[in-house]
């Protein structure tokens, strides 16, 4: 199947959506005020103060002249106020009157109740995956900064999330570096071994979850290290595995927080004298958090591997001198 074109999908989706909800009806939600009025009363309604005419366009995007139009339009029907700014006597400040309360509450209500009818339709799972995606669309297309690290949740594994830690690894490495599916086919292999062969007293994975809106933003796994040829579990070692952050997550300290986690888990596990990764040269930033948690580069080995000529690195922390101070399962 050919590509979409990016610009004809947002477009085609602007007017299903439009469509569904009746915006390009005469009378939105059955009502007489057309979608721009029903915005404007809706920011008064919500508005802890009255609100300047510029900062009203600035909220909602509308030209200045096209919002003192409807402005007047409902001004003269008795629904808004305008008295004049103490701060300013250029400007004056807006809000509802009784009468454009009253007038509000049954719009408000309909539009309750017409998303409310759409959503009965679907049942939980799929509730919770509209919900997740209209959040997701909302923090893509919107202006505010990343979330902070501390929005974000480290969790458990459940159903669902091997399948996203596996494609997510194939995408990302393919985009940033070019890796084949060979790469995709290795975390596959990883990902099943460890459910087949899982000790929860001694291996863990986690997910980094944004807590607004539940989207994946990374994970790692602290699993028995073994012999790569023959499986065999090497005593006294776990080893980290599979750490990947989304690129929107990066710069937040997120990957040191999962690395630390595993540190923890590894140190409580009472099992272990230390933890080993293995690595690509090429991946600095994952190298730079390993360093800092107190890990040391022991070994290079140059190989060729997903397509590419690259040099692998197997990087160890030990708990015998390990300088960093414990750090609790609470911060998982």
């Amino acid at each position: 199947m050919p590509d979409l074109d990016p610009i004809a999908a947002v477009r085609a989706f602007n007017r299903f959506y439009t469509r569904r909800i009746g915006a390009l009806d005469e009378g939105l939600s059955h009502t007489e005020f057309s979608l721009a009025e029903a915005r404007v009363l809706w920011e008064l309604a919500h508005a802890a103060a009255p609100v300047g005419a510029s900062q009203l366009s600035r909220e909602l995007r509308l030209d200045l002249g096209y919002l003192s139009r409807l402005l007047k339009g409902l001004r003269e029907r008795g629904l808004v106020r305008s008295r004049a700014n103490p701060a300013d006597a250029r400007q004056s400040l807006l809000s509802l009157t009784a009468a454009g309360k009253r007038a509000f509450a049954p719009l408000d209500q309909g539009s309750q109740a017409q998303v409310g009818e759409m959503l009965a339709r679907l049942d939980a799972p799929r509730r919770e995956e509209l919900l997740g995606a209209l959040a997701r669309v909302q923090h893509l297309l919107g202006d505010e900064v990343p979330a902070p690290a501390a929005a974000v949740r480290l969790r458990p594994l459940r159903s669902g999330d091997l399948g996203w830690v596996i494609a997510r690894h194939g995408a990302l490495y393919a985009q940033q570096f070019g890796f084949d599916l060979r790469f995709e086919a290795l975390v596959a292999r990883i990902a099943a071994g460890f459910v087949e062969r899982f000790d929860p007293a001694r291996e863990a994975g986690w997910i980094a979850e944004r807590e607004a809106d539940g989207e994946r933003l990374g994970c790692v796994f602290l699993v028995q290290a073994r012999d790569e040829q023959t499986g065999e579990p090497d005593p006294g070692w776990a080893q980290l595995r599979m750490l990947l952050l989304e690129p929107q997550a990066r710069g937040l300290g997120l990957g040191k927080r999962l690395v630390a986690g595993c540190n923890a888990f590894a140190r409580q596990a009472g099992c272990y004298r230390g933890i080993r990764l293995w690595t690509n040269s090429l991946l600095s930033a994952a190298r730079g958090i390993y360093q800092a948690e107190g890990y040391r580069l022991i070994a290079t080995e140059a190989h060729h591997s997903f397509g590419h000529d690259l040099v692998g690195e197997t990087w160890e922390l030990r708990f015998d001198d390990d300088t960093l101070p414990l750090r609790p399962p609470a911060a998982l």
